[in-house]
């Protein structure tokens, strides 16, 4: 069942990076979020309600989801959807693919888990590859700024979704699935950018063409529905870190879906950084570094087919 789930997240992950791409054009950045993932917690909710699986939350599972809401369905896309105008979405997917590498980062600052040499080790080689893989735009003599400006807008996406992913787990210990915790997470998401875009006078248009509805519907159920309630489940089962080893194949089907779609060319030099972000990435998961260990939160009410149930961790 794991390896299902992983083939599902990489195959779809891998592929939403171009279709990201393809909604840049007359609606803003923030719009686009919005509807994507207005509509995707829409078609949720209507799901949990059919089949009677939506879950009870209290306050403090709700100011989670709020949370986990800002940080992977909020800020994370607004960094990596500006970044995509500067940026090949095949090399966003690489800087992507440092997600394990931020969950072990965020696991030391959420739940105080040692930091391995594993993970130092990891750290260089991840970070180096990227240099080869962004040193010909970073050292050409008319390379633009935005090009570094992409790059720690990637970074920063990464390190929210990796916050998030943080989050998603301490909301399964408290034994929330994460059916109904995307749900409300991409409610949230989606009503945060909303205030956002109102304070800012963004105007809510629409694009109605194929490109635009199409990329959108794609990124709504495959990226959205599915990709995260698959993906989020690895996390509750197999810890971020391990979950987060999916990354390590998405550059693979991306940077191939860029060199197909937007002209991506590939160098000696970027095969090389590739192979060391890769690299860095298995590294982690040797023996020596450990999953993420969600401290223990209180008692979290739950509903579960209809059915009023008790969670309760150690105090």
């Amino acid at each position: 069942m794991n390896l299902s789930l992983y083939l599902l997240t990489v195959l779809i992950w891998g592929t939403t990076w171009i279709a990201l791409k393809l909604q840049l054009g007359v609606v803003e950045i923030p719009v686009s979020i919005v509807y994507r993932f207005g509509l995707a917690a829409l078609v949720l909710f209507a799901i949990l309600l059919a089949t009677r699986r939506l879950q009870v939350m209290n306050r403090r599972g709700h100011l989670i989801c709020v949370a986990q809401g800002l940080c992977l369905f909020c800020v994370n896309f607004m960094c990596f959807l500006t970044a995509s105008q500067w940026i090949p979405t095949g090399l966003l997917a690489v800087v992507f693919s440092t997600a394990s590498l931020w969950n072990a980062l965020n696991a030391r600052i959420f739940f105080g888990q040692r930091i391995t040499a594993n993970v130092i080790g990891a750290g260089a080689l991840g970070f180096l590859g990227l240099g080869l893989l962004f040193w010909p735009e970073l050292s050409a003599h008319d390379a633009s700024p935005q090009t570094l400006l992409g790059l720690g807008l990637g970074l920063l996406g990464t390190l929210c979704f990796s916050a998030g992913n943080m989050l998603s787990s301490v909301q399964q210990k408290a034994g929330l699935r994460p059916l109904t915790t995307n749900a409300w997470g991409m409610l949230y998401g989606a009503l945060l950018l909303t205030g956002y875009c109102l304070l800012r006078g963004t105007p809510f248009g629409m694009e109605w063409s194929l490109r635009y509805v199409g990329s959108l519907l794609y990124l709504v159920i495959p990226g959205s529905v599915i990709g995260f309630t698959a993906y989020l489940t690895l996390v509750g089962r197999m810890g971020a870190d391990r979950a987060a080893y999916c990354t390590v194949l998405f550059p693979v089907v991306a940077l191939n879906v860029s060199a197909y779609a937007e002209g991506y060319q590939w160098t000696a030099q970027a095969l090389g950084g590739l192979v060391l972000v890769m690299l860095g990435n298995v590294l982690v998961f040797r023996k020596g570094s450990r999953p993420a260990t969600p401290a223990p939160m209180a008692t979290q009410g739950a509903q579960v087919h209809g059915t009023q149930v008790r969670v309760r961790t150690s105090p």
